[in-house]
């Protein structure tokens, strides 16, 4: 399996009943039992899409939470009452009490090397002539949260026993804006770079002087 295989399906059938549905399918190297795990922490699956700039994220009762922040993908300012249904299967489905989208489907199936995870955005709540002039709140960061998602399940497959990974990118990592998130690995890739560039030079400062 490819670690940048990210499918994409733009015509039906859709993975979920809709007559209206967006969708993007991303391949892991996780269990379903696994990637089922780290799915359910809800916060962080919606905080890793790079296009949400989050103001606050509250929970407001069993499998229920309220939220606000800013799409930057339509440039919507969002707050968004949000339950947690589970099913099917090991899949589960986040609804939305405001706002033009319906829900969004989460699912997940085994895989050859792994699994998947295919996530429906569903509008067919909303009539047509409503959706059409609104066409301007759908959101457009689908498949941007797709790859973003991919990449954050090969960090925990490939990483996840390290000591502290977890409470690093859980506690201090996720909570970042998308924008904090993107300068701390260039200055992480930054510093490899010069620690890598310090090594090449004390190398060649040793074999000067055995010579």
């Amino acid at each position: 399996m490819s670690d940048s295989a990210l499918e994409a399906r733009p015509a039906p059938p859709a993975p979920i009943r809709s007559s209206d549905a967006a969708w993007v399918t991303i391949p892991t190297r996780l269990s379903p039992e696994r990637l089922h795990e780290l799915s359910r922490d809800i916060e962080a699956m919606f905080r890793v899409n790079p296009y949400l700039y989050f103001k606050s994220w509250r929970q407001t009762g069993q499998d229920r939470c309220r939220v606000e922040f800013r799409n930057e993908s339509n440039k919507q300012e969002l707050a968004l009452d949000m339950q947690v249904r589970p099913g099917p299967d090991l899949g589960f489905a986040v609804e939305y009490a405001q706002g033009l989208k319906k829900r969004t489907v989460f699912t997940i199936e085994p895989a050859e090397g792994g699994s998947r995870l295919t996530i429906a955005d569903d509008y067919e709540s909303v009539p047509d002539a409503e959706r059409e002039r609104r066409a301007g709140e759908v959101d457009k960061s689908l498949l941007a949260w797709g790859e973003a998602l991919r990449v954050y399940f090969l960090r925990f497959h490939r990483y996840g026993r390290v000591p502290g990974w977890r409470w690093y990118i859980r506690r201090l990592w996720i909570p970042m804006k998308p924008s904090a998130r993107r300068i701390v690995w260039l200055l992480w890739l930054i510093t490899v770079v010069e620690f890598a560039f310090f090594l090449f030079v004390l190398l060649i400062y040793v074999l000067e002087q055995n010579k």
